[in-house]
């Protein structure tokens, strides 16, 4: 899961959730979708603000490929926003700051990745 920091939450997850689908590796080894930090107010259906993105990996995508990515998409924002990924477990990486490589490496090592 990614939670996206720094202008308006909800419009930094959907650039970032539209930036990955269209990369090819991703959107063809992971299932992609937004979704809420936020549970829906009683008596409604959804989620006011969607506000994370969700990627599930399958098999055939690298944390460095995914970290590349996303590196990347920080660089075509007006002020890069720091990105938290957290695993199913409770894991977490933030990349803030941190060069392309940097993210690589963090994504990696979360991921499990490591050389």
């Amino acid at each position: 899961m990614f939670r996206v920091a720094g202008g308006s939450a909800e419009e930094e997850a959907r650039s970032l959730h539209d930036w990955l689908l269209l990369d090819r590796n991703v959107r063809r080894s992971g299932h992609i979708e937004m979704a809420s930090s936020s549970p829906p107010a009683p008596g409604r259906q959804g989620a006011a603000i969607l506000d994370l993105v969700s990627l599930v990996l399958g098999t055939g995508i690298n944390a460095a490929s995914l970290g590349i990515s996303i590196a990347t998409w920080r660089t075509t924002r007006p002020q890069q926003p720091t990105v938290t990924v957290e695993r199913a477990d409770g894991s977490k990486v933030t990349i803030a700051g941190a060069s392309p490589h940097e993210a690589q490496r963090l994504l990696e090592q979360l991921l499990g990745e490591q050389p």
